[in-house]
Formats: structure tokens, C-alpha cells, sequence
């Protein structure tokens, strides 16, 4: 490769967190997956977060943490998926990160109570998501996310 091609690592940090979420929303958007390609999700999802970590900010480090938990909770596996909702969380309240993603926080650890069974968990952390959702500034944004709230196992009998 020509020397004026080579990426700095910086950017090839950037570069692969990008090509990896990307990766991931594709495979998430796959109706019929192999096992190949879960495990190729999983790997790529925690392979994007690593990439922000080394080079993002918490913004982009809570996004990450939501498309693992969303990973997991699409292939059922609740223990991991909780895990990484709640560091969603963390990190949100430790970086004061409000609007869409404090949201998107509430709503993945609802996901993960829902997977889990865990229906109170769940409906309670539903009730936050809709409250921090209907405070989201740009009505593109507040729209998405009450749509991906609704797609939340169990969620119908919310206020949601």
C-alpha cells in the first residue's frame, strides 16, 4: 500500500468501529441468520465497541454498549444483554448524557428484563424510556425511538 494510503492507527481504529457497527445493523436486519453469522454479530458488535474505546468518546462508547445489549437480546441471551444495558446506563449518568441516548439506555435494559422474563423490570424501565423518549428534542428522533419502543417484548400493556 502506498504510504499516502496507510492509515494513521487513529483513523483505522475509526474506520473499523464503523465498518463493524455497520456490519452489525446489517446482520440484525437479516431475517434468517446462520449460527455463523450470530456469532459473527456478537464478535463484530464487541469488536466496534472496542474500536470507540480506543478512540471515541462516551457518546460513542454508550452506543456500542446499546448494540451489544441489542445483539444479545435478539439472540435471547439476557445475562449479557442486561450487562451491557446497565453500562449503558453508567456511562450516560457518569458522562451526564441525556436526550436520545439516556433513552436508548432505558430502553435496552427494558429489552434485556423483557428477554430475561423479568416482566416488572421491564415495564418499569419501559415507563422511564417513554418519559426520557417524549423529551427527545428533534421529532425524527423522538418518532424512531417510540418506534423501536414498541418493539420491546411485552411492552403493549405500558403506557408506551
Amino acid at each position: 500500500m502506498p504510504e499516502d494510503k496507510m492509515l494513521t492507527e487513529r483513523d483505522f481504529h475509526k474506520k473499523s468501529a464503523v465498518d463493524l457497527f455497520n456490519l452489525v445493523w446489517a446482520l440484525l436486519d437479516k431475517k434468517d441468520r446462520t449460527k455463523l453469522e450470530n456469532d459473527r454479530m456478537v464478535h463484530a458488535a464487541h469488536g466496534s465497541r472496542y474500536h470507540w474505546g480506543e478512540v471515541g468518546t462516551p457518546l460513542e462508547s454508550v452506543r456500542g454498549e446499546w448494540q451489544i445489549s441489542r445483539v444479545y437480546s435478539t439472540l435471547k441471551r439476557p445475562e449479557a444483554a442486561l450487562y451491557h444495558a446497565k453500562r449503558r446506563l453508567e456511562i450516560c449518568e457518569e458522562n451526564k448524557i441525556g436526550g436520545f441516548d439516556i433513552a436508548f439506555a432505558f430502553e435496552a435494559t427494558a429489552r434485556a428484563y423483557a428477554v430475561a422474563g423479568s416482566r416488572g423490570d421491564s415495564h418499569e424501565f419501559i415507563e422511564l424510556a417513554a418519559k426520557a423518549g417524549s423529551n427527545i428534542e428533534r421529532k425524527e428522533d423522538r418518532d424512531y425511538f417510540m418506534s423501536e419502543l414498541r418493539t420491546v417484548p411485552g411492552q403493549a400493556n405500558s403506557s408506551a
